[in-house]
Parts: structure tokens; sequence; C-alpha cells
């Protein structure tokens, strides 16, 4: 049997639209308006070097200026003409027939769907970035306000020392300024421009790569052109920083969960974030925080999922035709639990009251016990440590809280355990009991108190207004690049002389 050779002269089966081209039209509302820049920038590349004739640059523009205008959903884009491309290309030619050809020279369908999906991340990224500063904000500032509510702090969900909600709050914010930052490295990643790449190794009929990367506002250009069509590493990367992120309110959501149920009553969602359940009338369910944890998963499938995917061989499509709608979807998603995690940290309502109550009824304070008597006693810590908890157990058998701890309780446990007695009958011990006069104690770099928290949230308050403007700043170079290619496009095509570009 001979092989066939070139482009198939059948539609497509059914069940190849069904279960492909569908697929890819769904994320026509990712790639329209970035196709439509790429298009316009490519028939402005071809104009300036006289590949196209001044009139077909004109009629193409024109068209092109008018697709602009159109909403995605507005568009006639059909899974029976295959992928998005293939629809625009027919709609095209429907209207102004073969001068629609010129878009294809120099250019493959990838190149200008490439180019679409980095304008599309560039911005979300950008968005995201600024969306998580606020979250950052709006956390150290309810952390500041708080800086003096007592807290028992917590490791396995059980009381581990005395410390303070604001301090506790505040440790979200510094894990999101790392994923900040990771969202404006990978932003650099996404803004740089594969145009000229052609299919491997670039076009005989455009040799200056630069000129589509600087009208569309990129940073740059990809070096290696095979490299610039079928890179997807930068990706893995955007998505595991979007789950990452996503973890860490999960963190934070689960323990508001855990917080907000009647057992602890920590604090109390806004009626805003609760949702009420439809049998027991007296529930408030944290609707808000399940939706923060289950998303969290969802990102970390989506990761997974892309991963999977990836491991083609070079120069195979089957990594970016999930690309092009599972990427915008998990940051649409991960900009979506951002705004509702902020909206839950600014809302949340804080019991100062039954936090102190749980730590004047528990033992967080042994530790510092501990430390207390291997400087007043001279004993190893090891030592201090098994006494203390000696001491910790008999008081928990005889219902004495930790504030209610004595040098004789003590001295019993060491006796029982060394053989001596350590000579603390009478000795005070309530400051080193107290959990308020611990929380003061943690005066270094980064404890919990209040001077040190302060001093974390004044330096934080820099930090985020920093990264705020690099963010908020991108995004407005990326409105001036597109307003400039859309007014070079229409002084293109109202030019009377017939001059082009």
């Amino acid at each position: 049997m001979t092989r066939q050779e070139g482009p198939p002269q059948d539609g497509p089966a059914q069940e190849l639209v069904d279960s492909g081209f569908s697929l890819e039209n769904a994320d026509a509302e990712f790639l329209h308006n970035g196709l439509n820049l790429a298009d316009i920038t490519h028939v402005l590349d071809l104009g300036r070097r006289g590949v196209v004739p001044a009139d077909a640059q004109r009629r193409l523009l024109g068209l092109l200026l008018d697709v602009q205008q159109t909403a995605a959903e507005d568009f006639p884009y059909d899974p029976a003409l295959g992928e998005p491309y293939n629809s625009r290309e027919h709609y095209f030619v429907a209207r102004i027939g073969d001068l629609a050809g010129w878009l294809h020279a120099g250019r493959p369908r990838r190149e200008a769907v490439r180019i679409a999906l980095r304008l599309h991340l560039r911005r979300q990224l950008a968005e995201l970035a600024d969306e998580a500063v606020t979250f950052a904000e709006v956390t150290a500032e309810r952390a500041l306000e708080h800086a003096e509510t007592l807290l028992p702090d917590q490791t396995y969900l059980q009381q581990a020392q005395p410390s303070t909600f604001g301090h506790y709050l505040l440790s979200f914010v510094y894990s999101t300024v790392r994923d900040v930052r990771r969202l404006l490295d990978e932003l650099d990643w996404v803004d740089c421009s594969p145009g000229g790449a052609g299919c491997v190794n670039g076009t005989r009929l455009l040799d200056d790569r630069s000129f589509v990367a600087n009208m569309l506002g990129f940073e740059g250009v990809i070096e290696h052109t095979r490299d610039a069509m079928w890179q997807v590493d930068g990706l893995i990367h955007l998505l595991a920083t979007a789950a990452s992120l996503l973890s860490n309110f999960s963190k934070l959501g689960e323990d508001l969960e855990i917080f907000s149920s009647s057992e602890f009553d920590f604090v109390d969602l806004a009626d805003a974030y609760t949702r009420a359940s439809v049998l027991m009338p007296q529930k408030r369910n944290p609707y808000s925080l399940s939706i923060v944890r289950g998303a969290s998963g969802v990102l970390i499938g989506r990761l997974t999922g892309f991963l999977a995917v990836t491991k083609s061989p070079s120069a195979r499509s089957d990594n970016l035709i999930f690309a092009y709608g599972e990427v915008p979807r998990a940051l649409d998603l991960t900009l979506r639990i951002t705004r509702l995690i902020t909206g839950v940290v600014r809302t949340v309502r804080v019991n100062p009251e039954r936090m102190a109550e749980e730590l004047r009824g528990g033992y967080a304070q042994a530790t510092d016990l501990a430390e207390d008597l291997v400087q007043r006693c001279g004993v190893d810590y090891r030592t201090a440590y098994l006494v203390v908890g000696n001491t910790v157990r008999a008081a928990s058998r005889e219902g004495v809280p930790g504030v209610g701890i004595t040098g004789e309780m003590i001295d019993r446990a060491a006796l029982e355990h060394t053989g001596r007695s350590w000579g603390l009958a009478g000795a005070d011990l309530s400051e080193v009991l107290d959990p308020w006069q611990i929380v003061l104690s943690r005066r270094a770099q980064g404890g919990a108190a209040p001077e040190a928290l302060a001093t974390m949230v004044t330096s934080l308050r820099t930090t985020l207004a920093d990264l705020a403007v690099r963010a908020r700043q991108r995004t407005a170079g990326f409105d001036r690049a597109e307003q400039e290619l859309l007014d070079t496009a229409r002084t293109v095509v109202n030019d009377t002389n017939g001059s082009g570009s």
C-alpha cells in the first residue's frame, strides 16, 4: 500500500470533533484576544518587510480590528471546522477570500496560539500577584490588630506554647510573599516572545524576531526557535506556585475551620462566608473554607495531570493542547480563592476570652518552665524536661492547671526522677508560668512579643508595597503595548496613500 502524503481531503470524524476539537474550542475564551493581537502584529511585520501587498495588508488589518472588537463568545468558533485557529481562518476567508492566506506566511498556527497563551497568562499572573499581595496586606494588619491577643499556639492540634493570634496569623503572610516573588519570576518567563520561531527553525520570510516582541510588549525573545515552540517547564513552575499558594491558604482555612467550631470557639466567620444547613437550624457551616481547601486539592490535581501529559517526546502537541485551557483555568481558580480567603480574614471575628481561657487551663508554659529550671537549678535540659513532664502529668491528674504548678510539685517530681529535691519550695514561679509574660519575653527577631511583631509588620508593609507596584506596572505596560499596537494597525488601515506600514 502506498503511503498517503499531503493534507487530509475529508472532514474530521465526528468522534474527533466531539473529543478533540470541542475540547480545544472550549479554550477559545482564553486565546481569542491574544490571537487577534498576534495576527495583527504578524500582518504588520509582513507589511514592513514588503512581504504582503499594501492593499492586502490594509484589508487584513481592517478585518482583524473588527474581530478584535468581537467577544470570544460572539465569534463563530465551530468545532466542526477544527481547532479555534481553523474557525478563524474559515471566517477570514469567507470575508476577504484568499487574501486571508497571507496570515500563514512564515508562521504556523502553533506560533500564533503560543503567543496568545502567553499574552493571556502574563495578565493573569500580574493580577494574581497583586491579589496575593492584598491578602498579605489584609492579613498583616489583622495580625497587628491582634498582637496582644493571647493564643495557645499548637502543633499536632495540641497546645504547644503561649503565643498571640497576631503572631500565628502573620506566619501566613511570609509564605505568601515567597509565592508572590515566584509568581513575578514566572511572569518574567511568560513575558518572552516565541514570535518568529516558525515550526522549529524559523522562516526565511522574517529574519528579525524583535519586532513581534516589541509590538506585543514582551520583555524579550525566547532565544532558541525550537525551544520557543515546545517549552513547557515554565508552565509546570507556574502551576506549582499556584498550588503552593493555595496550599498555604488551605492550611489557614483548615485551622480557621477548627478554630470556628463550637468545641474551640476561637473565631467566628462572618455570615457572608458561611452557609446554613437545610436540616439543622442551629448550624452555620464554614462553607467558604471548604471551597478554599477543596480548591487546593484541585490545583494539585491539575499540576499532576499536566506533568503526566508533558512526558511525551519532544515537538509533540499533547502537553500544549491541554495547557491552553488547564493553565488559565488553574490561575483563574487560584485568583478566585485568593480573593475569597482575603475576605474571610478581613471579616473574621476573634474571641480573645476563649483563647485566654484555654491557655489558663492548659500546660502551654511547660517548655518555658523547663528552660527556667535549666537556668535556676543548673540542670541539663533533658533532666528538666523529664521532671516538668512528670510534674505536668501529676498536675493534670489533680486538676491543677499550668499556672497553678508550685515549687513543691516540681520538687516531688525531681526527687522521684533524680533522687534529690531541687529546693524550689516557696519559689515564685508566677512570671515563668504566666502566658502573657512568656509572650513578652519573645523579643528576638521574629518573636511573638508585640514590639517584635510590629517590627515585622512595618518591614512587610514596605515589601508588599514594592511587590504590588511591580505587578501593577507590568499590567500597565501590557495595556500600553496593546493600545499602541492597535493604534499602529488603525494608522495603516487609514493610510490612503497606499504605503502600508
